[in-house]
């Protein structure tokens, strides 16, 4: 047991000790793969192909389905009609390239870190949630809070996408070919988020780092979210990574608005009542 000051807010709050013992040194990658590949990682062949129909089956079926074409060394499946039913592509964790002719429901490919993703149609709610590495491409439009809490890799979506976009975001980057909806940004942490058409109200509220590049008109930014001198670095970071995925900026990456977080909310609970007043 750690000793605690008897005069923190811990001990007055009724926490008097801390257990540091007993947790767990499990390695997860081994330091000599210079891939870092997940040890659950499936050893598949780009050029091993498979596709199947999953137009009467249920989730479970589809992904227990690709697992094992995985498992048996796929390295490129295409999944026809898969219905917009929910939870699809989730937990993958090895590099593969997957195909869905279709579109996805709620809560597709979440969790994953490696996959390359094409959705040939739409996407509901919070796809790719926590995402990361790797790809995924949505060809048409994707529902609210796309891309919440990704860490890592490429969400581009073709279309519009809904409100809450990139929530809580902390890291990676997530490109939005149409518009984004309300409080796109919010509570971002790290990363990156561009936006080619118009943005909605209360853009990168409560922001605490992070860079937001918008293309179109921005109806109103948030809490502690301002605007920010666009670099030489940025506009060729940015036509560099748009011209990846074959997109650009409608006016060019040069005449794009940048946002960053003001950073006053950052000792927020150190300032005076008035002050609280004045960034809120």
């Amino acid at each position: 047991m750690a000793e605690v000051d008897p005069g923190s807010k811990s001990d007055r709050m009724g926490m008097h000790t801390e257990q540091l013992s007993g947790r767990t040194q499990q390695v997860f990658f081994a330091p000599e793969d210079e891939n870092y590949t997940s040890p659950d990682a499936f050893e598949v062949d780009f050029n091993k192909r498979a596709d199947f129909d999953a137009d009467t089956l249920v989730t479970q079926d589809i992904n227990t389905k690709i697992r094992e074409l995985m498992a048996d060394g796929h390295g490129s499946i295409v999944v026809h009609n898969p219905g917009a039913k929910h939870s699809l592509g989730v937990g993958i964790l090895n590099r593969l390239r997957l195909r869905f002719e279709g579109s996805l429901g709620y809560f597709g490919l979440g969790m994953i870190d490696g996959p390359n993703v094409v959705i040939t149609g739409r996407v509901g709610w919070s796809c790719a949630e926590n995402m990361m590495a790797g790809t995924v491409v949505v060809e048409k439009n994707a529902g609210s809070t796309f891309g919440a809490a990704i860490r890592g890799g490429d969400l581009i979506c073709h279309g519009d996408v809904g409100s809450r976009t990139g929530i809580d975001m902390k890291g990676g980057t997530v490109i939005v070919g149409g518009q984004t909806g309300a409080f796109s940004g919010f509570m971002m942490q790290r990363g990156r988020m561009v936006v080619l058409g118009d943005a909605g109200a209360n853009l990168g509220d409560s922001m605490y780092d992070g860079t937001i590049f918008v293309g179109g008109a921005i109806k109103s930014l948030g809490v502690d979210a301002v605007d920010a001198e666009l670099t030489a670095f940025d506009i060729a970071w940015l036509e560099r990574k748009l011209a990846v995925h074959g997109l650009q900026a409608p006016k060019g990456a040069a005449n794009m608005t940048k946002i960053v977080a003001g950073k006053q909310l950052w000792n927020y609970d150190n300032l005076e009542p008035h002050e609280k007043k004045l960034v809120l």
